[in-house]
């Protein structure tokens, strides 16, 4: 069945005009764009006519960098996003264990806290969560998800003790003036003690991924990804393709303690290809922590601090091992930096494994750094040397720029998230949520990178605003590059996919601060609807 649209603004996203009259739909693919005549002519007499009535079609936005398989986890967690201090979070957590009737012994979790925006200005540890329960084990994940805090029972459980050394890449929070574990855990702890707890829950993983999906669709998102990906979660979404439940590509990173090499060797009809929706695109690997949780790997102190400068996950060695890998793997390597430390580990690393490598493919990898919170501009043009993506979270800008500027003073506070200076140097820039860090909200990012304002209404480096149009490029078309992917997605030409979204009103023509206001009226994947917002709104 055709369908012709018209009589609305459509955003074809190919740099060569800002709009055309109409666009006609078959077989999942755009059959013919441009003048409503021309349309109509190409158009079938049986054609299904559609009038836009004044709304904005566009391409269907692409989410470079999250977690899909978290964003249903996380739906079953105690939310601690609206807590403002520790009682608000005591009785949270107690209302929590009520009303999911919790048996003695059953772990109890928590998500979004945020000791920054708590009046204590602190986390609350083992003190604070022995207070809810003695019973129940309890791990509360900062809003960062880098950081956490556990309660006693929770300590017992993971092994965790005074003589327990600190994990490289993390850190374990101790009662002043001795070794004793106060509760509070950092980057490799914290996810270590994740593993121990999660381990034996159970829960509906197809009808987790269902509700993920939902979240993203009701959004305008028509490719996701899983940016830090297990052998389980790998598992979890070939049974999805394989039981056609998903609704929109999925792009899986597994990460490098995931054995990726063997995942890939594993799975041949999902490696860099889709097969019923499901690809692995490559490898994923952090180097440090959060700008917020103060464990983002700075090459200069916080503000405030003699020496702390945060620190890696890995020591140069094993980073090398990493890059050596993915390049004469001909794969794409994904690599979460925050601080600026971080990059200059990614950068010489990556480029001395390009030196040394012979794959005749390497310099056409598309490596990409993940976030760039604090990444310098000698550090951007060094990626314009590597060919590498910036895919930056550019709505730190909102939720922690007025945090930024207090850990990191104002110089480097003001140029968080550098989008300005990254497209000056011709980068194909990108930007994402990491969800479930923050919802999978397209144009609230739009907003944040085109008018870069903190939660408390401060200009933060407006130098660094970026235009609408270039905001909407680094959610459609270079998003689609990264995943290589621009010849059939991102942008509205003939040939290409109808992933498509129907806007209420048209970013181009808004006011800038109106942008976050505007409304996802519908979804298609493949030229058929999976959400509208009258006829099957998603809860």
């Amino acid at each position: 069945m055709q369908k012709l649209y018209y009589g609305g603004d459509i955003l074809p996203m190919t740099g060569k005009s800002d709009s055309v009259e109409a666009v006609l739909i078959e077989d999942g693919l755009i059959k013919k764009l441009g003048s409503l005549e021309e349309v109509k002519q190409a158009a079938a007499h049986h054609a299904e006519k559609i009038d836009l009535q004044g709304k904005t079609l566009m391409p269907g936005f692409i989410d470079p960098h999250g977690h899909i398989s978290m964003v249903g986890q996380f739906t079953l967690m105690a939310d601690l996003s609206e807590c403002s201090n520790f009682n608000d979070i005591i009785q949270t957590l107690k209302d929590y264990i009520q009303e999911k009737r919790l048996k003695e012994g059953d772990i109890v979790v928590g998500f979004g806290y945020d000791n920054n925006f708590l009046e204590e200005n602190s986390h609350p540890a083992k003190d604070i969560l022995n207070l809810v329960s003695t019973e129940h084990p309890i791990l509360i994940l900062h809003a960062s998800g880098h950081l956490g805090c556990t309660n006693d029972l929770g300590l017992q459980l993971a092994g965790i003790d005074e003589h327990t050394p600190d994990p490289e890449g993390g850190a374990i929070g101790r009662i002043e003036g001795s070794r004793e574990p106060n509760g509070y855990l950092e980057e490799n702890a914290m996810m270590g003690l994740q593993k121990t707890l999660f381990k034996d829950v159970k829960r509906d993983d197809i009808k987790l991924a269902d509700l993920a999906q939902d979240v993203y669709i009701k959004n305008g998102i028509t490719t996701v990804q899983d940016g830090a990906s297990s052998k389980e979660i790998i598992d979890l979404f070939k049974t999805l393709a394989q039981q056609q439940k998903l609704k929109i590509d999925v792009v899986a990173y597994p990460v490098f303690d995931a054995e990726p090499q063997k995942l890939m060797e594993e799975n041949q009809a999902y490696a860099e290809k889709y097969t019923d929706r499901f690809k692995i695109g490559g490898y994923k690997m952090f180097l440090d922590g959060s700008p917020q949780g103060k464990t983002a790997w700075l090459t200069e102190p916080y503000e405030g601090e003699e020496s702390y400068r945060g620190y890696p996950w890995y020591q140069d060695e094993q980073v090398k091992q990493f890059t050596d890998a993915a390049i004469n793997d001909n794969v794409q390597l994904l690599t979460h930096c925050n601080g600026d430390a971080a990059s200059d580990q990614l950068l010489r690393n990556y480029q001395a494994s390009l030196k040394e490598s012979e794959n005749p493919n390497k310099h056409h990898l598309r490596p990409v750094m993940i976030h760039c919170q604090t990444v310098r501009n000698d550090q951007l043009d060094k990626m314009a040397e590597l060919s590498m993506i910036p895919s930056i979270f550019i709505a730190h800008t909102y939720y922690w720029g007025d945090v930024h500027l207090k850990n990191l003073g104002e110089e480097r506070g003001r140029r968080i998230s550098p989008a300005r200076s990254a497209y000056d140097r011709r980068l194909c820039v990108n930007f994402h949520q990491d969800a479930p860090i923050v919802k999978p909200d397209m144009l609230h990012t739009i907003w944040c990178a085109v008018n870069r304002q903190t939660r408390n209404g401060v200009d933060i480096g407006p130098e660094e605003c970026v235009s609408v149009y270039e905001a909407l490029k680094a959610v459609t078309i270079n998003a689609a590059y990264q995943y290589f992917e621009e010849d059939y997605k991102g942008s509205l030409e003939e040939g290409k996919l109808a992933d498509l979204v129907i806007l209420d009103k048209n970013p181009l023509k808004v006011d800038k601060m109106d942008i976050k206001d505007i409304q996802v009226l519908e979804t298609l994947k493949d030229g058929e609807t999976i959400f509208h917002l009258e006829t099957n709104p998603i809860q």
